[in-house]
């Protein structure tokens, strides 16, 4: 077993392990997922030292035959884009468990799902397999349900089953579209449907036909206006750990695929449809913005900002341009760090206050100052603010969909989509005034503030913004060989 595949699954063997010795401890549960999560981490930075940005391509690569009579393998392998996201994958599966530490609800169960979400997860993001990518793919559902389900709050069963119902939906869309490509080129594997002119193939379904069986599943997962409506559920009701991995990561594997198998397998059909796609994105971006102002809920708050972030992705990838699908590719990485912290944060202030409505906190800087820091450094990388992650993102994104000239209206959409700057911050400043400024109130005087555990987590999500912020080459230089091919594919 290969260096990538022990980052996959040491996750799920932690699982396996706290689900299979018996007796096992609530205290030694913990010991376990944390080993496990750490190792993984560990493992993930080891890869992004030593990964040859020269030399690009897929690297640490595993293969064997799977299911040989349909030529189905099981194949991994990462390049630049998949490199960032396992690491941000593998850090904020480590944050969750320590988030999740005090758990006392059946926490033998928790650990065990919570691991298995993260196996899941990386096994998307480094599959090059198109039956195993699926597999991995509906394998996150299982998790994410018991997880929502079963330590989440509020109605808990109808968010968890909205969740299954429209991944559900966009996965058997999906299916059809990766059998599509099967029938047509006779292989899963996608390195090989990378070097097949699909276009002069014979296939069962037209192109664009595939195209859009495929984006829908996408869509659903990223996701995109109108496929929205199941993730402010789910984050409102999620527990905390759930929620980071769900907005961090989860969610990033929408653009992924977009990315990887739309954008790479159909540069013909991706140019046709570039501006409905960006108009969807424009969609997006302002729809969320003007909804997330509307919301007393903190974690729903986050919820809807996200929809709005992520139609900066799709904005990005249809520019079909270099700095725009640069400033995608980064904004999947700092949306999963901006919003990991968001969600960190807002479940230490709800445990503390036993509060979550916005309208009910205020003044809360007087008690809790740390986190009032750690909210005010979150809501300026949401913010774009300079020196942040958000800011090279969103101004990258900007600036490659304004170059876009080939794609009809790309100047008027990205106009537009520029309020959703001014939208996030007026929902972020005026969360922040209602939140932690203004009068203290006297019924949150012995709110504690964050522990040393806390601020350790919290703080590897700081650093991760002003890392990427203040020096971006760290991220670019290692996307440069997965962005510059596929770019070129229409003169980007």
């Amino acid at each position: 077993m290969g260096i990538l595949s022990l980052t996959i699954f040491l996750p799920a063997l932690g699982a396996l392990a706290i689900g299979a010795i018996p007796g096992l401890s609530a205290r030694f549960s913990r010991l376990i997922a944390l080993a496990a999560a750490t190792v993984s981490l560990c493992l993930s930075f080891y890869m992004f030292a030593v990964y040859d940005s020269a030399a690009g391509g897929f690297q640490f690569e595993d293969s064997f035959q799977w299911i040989p009579s349909i030529n189905a393998g099981y194949h991994v392998g990462i390049d630049g884009l998949s490199l960032l996201l396992v690491l941000l994958t593998s850090l904020l599966g480590f944050i969750s468990v320590l988030v999740s530490y005090k758990t006392e609800l059946r926490p033998r169960a928790f650990f065990a799902w919570l691991l298995l979400l993260e196996t899941s997860i990386l096994g998307v993001f480094s599959s090059l397999d198109l039956l195993l990518f699926f597999v991995f793919w509906e394998i996150e559902v299982i998790p994410m349900y018991f997880l929502i389900s079963n330590w989440g709050s509020g109605r808990k069963e109808y968010s968890a089953f909205k969740y299954v119902l429209y991944t559900l939906f966009g996965s058997a869309f999906m299916l059809a579209g990766i059998m599509g490509l099967y029938f047509t080129a006779g292989t899963f594997n996608l390195p090989e449907l990378y070097q097949t002119e699909l276009s002069l193939v014979a296939g069962s379904l037209p192109m664009a036909a595939m195209f859009f069986l495929l984006i829908i599943g996408f869509a659903v997962k990223l996701p995109v206006f109108p496929l929205h409506t199941w993730l402010p559920d789910a984050h409102t009701d999620a527990p905390t750990a759930a929620s980071i991995m769900l907005a961090g990561s989860l969610i990033k594997m929408g653009g992924y695929g977009i990315f990887r198998i739309c954008l790479g397998l159909f540069p013909g059909e991706a140019q046709h449809f570039a501006p409905l796609f960006m108009g969807l994105a424009m969609v997006s971006i302002v729809y969320g913005g003007a909804i997330t102002l509307r919301q007393t809920d903190i974690k729903r708050l986050i919820a809807y900002s996200s929809v709005s972030h992520m139609g900066f992705v799709l904005l990005g990838l249809f520019s079909l341009h270099y700095i725009g699908l640069t400033g995608a590719c980064l904004q999947l990485v700092s949306h999963g760090l901006i919003t990991g912290l968001l969600f960190a944060g807002a479940g230490i202030l709800m445990h503390n206050t036993h509060e979550r409505h916005i309208k009910k906190l205020g003044g809360l800087a007087r008690q809790m100052p740390v986190l009032a820091g750690v909210f005010t450094i979150a809501s300026i990388g949401a913010m774009g603010v300079p020196g942040t992650s958000g800011f090279i993102a969103e101004v990258s994104v900007f600036l490659g969909a304004f170059s876009a000239s080939s794609i009809a209206g790309s100047a008027v959409f990205t106009i537009i989509s520029l309020t959703g700057i001014l939208l996030a911050a007026a929902y972020m400043l005026t969360t922040l005034l209602k939140v932690f400024f203004g009068p203290a109130k006297p019924s949150f005087d012995s709110v504690a503030d964050l522990t040393r555990l806390e601020k350790f987590y919290c703080g590897l999500l700081i650093a991760g913004i002003f890392l990427i912020g203040l020096y971006p080459a760290i991220a670019t230089d290692v996307l440069e060989p997965a962005i510059a091919p596929l770019a070129s594919l229409w003169g980007g």
